[in-house]
This record gives structure tokens, sequence and C-alpha cells, in this order.
């Protein structure tokens, strides 16, 4: 919003040449991260104070774990510090006519929307269970079809390819989106590029990087969407949901989920420039670099909240919080067509996922085999293993974001390998 006063601004009254740093996405990156952070640490007091005062604490139950009982009465729904600390600066600092911003800001108020009422009937209705799950699950998949649908039919998210490979990889001019254009690269080398509506995505181990979802099924290229939209629907539930399982330590969900944010900005970043793109051989999509905006607000958000998530406590983020950050990232990471490398990226929130799935699977195994229930872990989530272990929360927290960061760095280096 911004950007348009400044460049109405310079157009009328001429402000000179210092509106110009409003053009430059690091620029406008840069100041969305502060004014996120000033909002979640200047507001975010306030909203705790609130919460208090409506008693939105937290309802723990006896697991028997070390300093669990310390949490009761926490405020909980804190996710509304994460979501205005997104969408305002988003809001301020990002070209709100972006398609990509646009699905953002959608799939942001869409999540938003779910976890509060997920929080609400658990909070003021005083049923624990919350939102029924297949109610939270029809929500999931509606985030999923839209994504996937708007993708696949709006002619503003495209990947610009060189002609020639473009052929050589089985598309038409009945793929284009509008005219070739002529790209003049810096050793003055003219090459012809055009915009296409394309199933590629990018993965790593394969020969240049890049997969068609259409290449899966050779008797019927034209029909990728039957893989595509399942797909999406799968990674935007099963990221979001696992998000959840991840938030069950002070600091834990906020601090993993600010590493990948920060992976993502730098997805963007690349993907938006076409010098980055093609050094680095991954697709370049027009217009998503406008993504570091929203990664920026995304990582300001998550850093001003652990402000005061942090061990101990002040505040819970709720499914107000959880589902949000997990929507948020699997929807960033499809738009930047590396959903494949979720697996990678979001390995913590795979691992947390994986260990409730394996301990409830073995236990129903065992007891219907042997008439008896065991267990892999001491208890899942896997965070709460090592608590069971005696593991001190604020060491498991610490060594979690570790890990996280490796799995980044792991996220990034594979875009080196084909």
């Amino acid at each position: 919003m911004l950007i348009y006063l400044v460049e109405w601004l310079d157009a009328t009254f001429g402000l000179g040449s210092w509106t110009r740093l409003f053009q430059y996405i690091t620029f406008r990156a840069g100041v969305a991260i502060i004014l996120s952070l000033i909002i979640s640490m200047l507001f975010g007091g306030k909203i705790i104070r609130l919460l208090r005062s409506l008693q939105v604490g937290e309802e723990v139950r006896d697991l028997g774990l070390d300093g669990q009982k310390s949490k009761q009465g926490t405020p909980t729904m804190g996710g509304i510090i994460i979501v205005m600390a997104i969408l305002v600066p988003c809001w301020l600092m990002a070209r709100l006519d972006n398609i990509y911003i646009v699905m953002m800001l959608v799939a942001t108020s869409w999540m938003t929307v779910i976890g509060f009422i997920d929080d609400y009937i658990k909070v003021f209705r005083k049923n624990k269970k919350g939102l029924h799950g297949r109610f939270k699950v029809m929500g999931q998949i509606g985030l999923g079809l839209f994504i996937a649908l708007t993708m696949m039919n709006n002619e503003q998210i495209v990947v610009r390819l060189d002609v020639a490979e473009a052929q050589s990889i089985g598309l038409t001019k009945d793929h284009m989106v509008g005219s070739p254009i002529e790209v003049k690269a810096a050793n003055d080398v003219v090459t012809i590029k055009a915009d296409y509506k394309t199933n590629l995505t990018n993965v790593p181990f394969m020969k240049g990087n890049r997969l068609d979802y259409g290449r899966l099924l050779p008797l019927a290229p034209h029909l990728a969407w039957i893989i595509f939209v399942p797909l999406v629907i799968f990674v935007v539930t099963a990221v979001s949901n696992a998000a959840n399982l991840t938030d069950g330590l002070d600091g834990l969900a906020t601090g993993v989920s600010g590493i990948i944010g920060i992976t993502l900005a730098a997805f963007a970043y690349v993907s938006g420039n076409s010098i980055a793109a093609n050094y680095l051989n991954i697709l370049h999509l027009p217009g998503s670099g406008e993504l570091v905006i929203y990664a920026a607000c995304f990582l300001g958000a998550c850093l001003g909240f652990l402000w005061y998530n942090s061990y101990p406590a002040q505040v819970f983020m709720g499914d107000t919080g959880s589902l949000t950050l997990g929507g948020i990232i699997a929807a960033m990471a499809i738009l930047l067509r590396k959903e494949l490398l979720i697996p990678i990226l979001c390995g913590i929130f795979v691992a947390e996922n994986l260990s409730v799935m394996v301990q409830v699977g073995y236990f129903k195994y065992t007891k219907k085999r042997y008439g008896e229930g065991k267990r892999i872990f001491l208890m899942s989530p896997l965070h709460h293993h090592y608590q069971k272990k005696g593991m001190p929360e604020t060491k498991i927290v610490t060594r979690f974001w570790i890990v996280g960061i490796l799995l980044a760095v792991a996220t990034v280096l594979t875009l080196k390998l084909r």
C-alpha cells in the first residue's frame, strides 16, 4: 500500500530519487521485518494482558512431564499476535496487485479463521476437543483446492523458460502466455524466452533439477491435475497439522517456523530473479520475488512472538497460530514450486508427525497381536519423548532449532544437486 502512495507522491510532487528505494524488494523486506517486530513486540504485551483479563488460559492435561503444571493458565490464542504482525506490514509494504501476495493473504486469513474457531470452542465453550476433526480437515482441503486451482488457471502464475528449452520438454504455443520476449544477458547474448502455463516443479537429484507432473502420466499428460491437486491438498493438510503437533514446548514451533521462513525468503528471491534462477538452474517465476516481502513479515512475526513465547512462555500461540504457521509454510513452498523439498526443509515437522503416527500404529498393532499395546517412544510427539528422558525443555528446543538450521542448509544445497 505504501509503495503506491510513494509512487503517486513522486509522480505528483517529484519527491526525488529517495523514493526509488521502494522499488527494491530488499529495502521493502527490511522495513517489513522491522515493522513486524515492532508490531508484535509493541502490541504483544497488550494482547497478552487482554487475553489474561478474558481468562483465556491454557488447560494443561497431566501427562507427568516436568514443569507442566506451571504452564496452567498461561494465556493462549496468542497466534493473533503473529497474524497481525504478518498482515499489517504486508499490507503496507507489498504490492497488493501481485497474485502471489494475494494468495498468501488469503491462505493466512483462511487458516487463521480455522484455528481461531478451534481455540474459541476449546476456551470459551469449554470443549477440550475443539473444532471437530472433519471440519478442520475440510477447511484445509478447501485451502489446498484454492491454491491448486488458482495456480492452474491464473495467467499471472507462469514459468519463464527459454523457448527452445520449452519445446524440448513438450511445451507448445498453446501453453504460452503472452508473446515471447528477448532477454539480453551480461555477455550480450540474446535469448528468446516466454511465459508458460506448466506443471513444472523443482526437485533435486533429477536431470535439469525439475519435474513435470504431466510426465508421470505419459498416456495423458494433460491430466496432470489428477496428481497435482491431491498433492497440494496433502501438503497443506500435512504441514499445518504437523506444525500444530510441534507446538508443544515454549518457542519450539515459533523458532522452527522462523528458520523455515528465512529459507523460503531466499527461495523467493532467487526464483523471482532471472539471473539467480538461471545460475542455480531453478525455475524462474516472474512476480514471485514479491514473496520476499511476505516472508520478511513472517520472519519478523515469528521473532517478535518468540520474545513472549520463549521459555518460560508468557503466551501460547494456540491453534490460531500453529495451524496458520503450517498453512503459510505449505502455501509458500507450493507457490515457489518447492513442495517436493518440504520433507527436508520441514524435517522437524515431519519427524514430529511421524512419531505420532508410528507410536499409534505400533500400539494398535501390538495390542491386536499380543493383547497388550507397546510403545516405541516414551511419549509422542517426539519432543515429549525427550522430556520423559529427563532432558530440560530449553535444551530440547535449542537442539531442535539447530537441527532445523542444518535441514534448511541442506535444502538450499539441493538446488545444486542434479
